[in-house]
């Protein structure tokens, strides 16, 4: 790939979707994940994740389909190899970004979305989270991203 790629990664209501959306309008390729996680209201499978079982999940990491993946807050996310080398804007998350190659850190550039808790709160009572919970993911984000320090520009408010 020449040129560079951007990843974004903030806790859960940062704003990364929203912030991705804007980057594919500018001509952006999305690297669309694999989740194991359901559906939130309006995703829309192969264009926001791929949705996939358990199992499929498990059968890609046996098989080395995966450039990284992470299992967080009960479900796996992976990127698939295919798609980190063929797309230019990806969202990450701490652990995924610590299973960079050097060789390709160099070629990334990482935005972290840094937005205080009490307004991505507000932002996760309005959203559809089935089998999650807002005060979960506050939770489950702060212990994924304690020490995180492994970006390039940091972005602190929330009106971006």
């Amino acid at each position: 790939m020449l040129g560079k790629r951007i990843i974004l990664v903030g806790k859960a209501a940062s704003g990364k979707d929203n912030l991705r959306k804007r980057f594919e309008t500018q001509g952006f390729k999305y690297g669309v994940t694999y989740t194991t996680r359901p559906p939130r209201e309006g995703e829309v499978d192969g264009k926001d994740y791929h949705f996939i079982t358990d199992s499929v999940a498990e059968k890609m990491i046996a098989t080395n389909l995966f450039y990284e993946y992470v299992h967080f807050n009960g479900w796996i996310y992976g990127t698939p190899i295919s798609e980190f080398y063929g797309s230019d804007l990806f969202i990450m998350t701490p652990k995924g970004v610590s299973k960079i190659r050097p060789e390709d850190r160099e070629n990334s550039f990482i935005i972290y979305l840094d937005i205080d808790s009490e307004t991505r709160l507000e932002r996760l009572k309005h959203r559809d989270m089935p089998g999650d919970s807002a005060e979960r993911r506050i939770i489950a984000d702060d212990e994924d991203f304690k020490d995180f320090t492994d970006f390039d520009l940091r972005i602190t408010n929330s009106n971006f």
